[in-house]
């Protein structure tokens, strides 16, 4: 009795993750293997590590601001201005470059 309701419990629990198939070349499965050794990963979480950023980036490419027309003037007015001097930039302006440095 005591076994059926633990059966039971287990039924009723969501699964953790869901099962995705997908048809790869070999050589493709071969430079994905490869990579996630390099990172210390395994295949599965490589691959939906990366899933994942490339589904958050197309979906980041796809928002949309809508503002009034005199918003969006006025913010095409702040990006066409040319800065305004301050200290900040004029400190990154004498700064030297990285590869400038010895």
């Amino acid at each position: 009795m005591a076994n059926m309701a633990s059966k039971e419990r287990v039924a009723r629990r969501p699964a953790l993750r869901e099962t995705l198939n997908i048809r790869v070349k070999q050589e493709d499965r071969g430079l994905i293997d490869r990579a996630a050794r390099t990172l210390g990963k395994t295949r599965t979480d490589f691959m939906l590590d990366a899933a994942r950023r490339a589904a958050q980036e197309a979906l980041t490419d796809q928002t949309l601001f809508s503002v009034s027309a005199s918003a969006y003037a006025q913010f095409l007015a702040k990006i066409d201005a040319p800065p305004q001097p301050n200290e900040r930039l004029q400190r990154t302006m004498r700064a030297k470059s990285p590869w400038d440095r010895a």
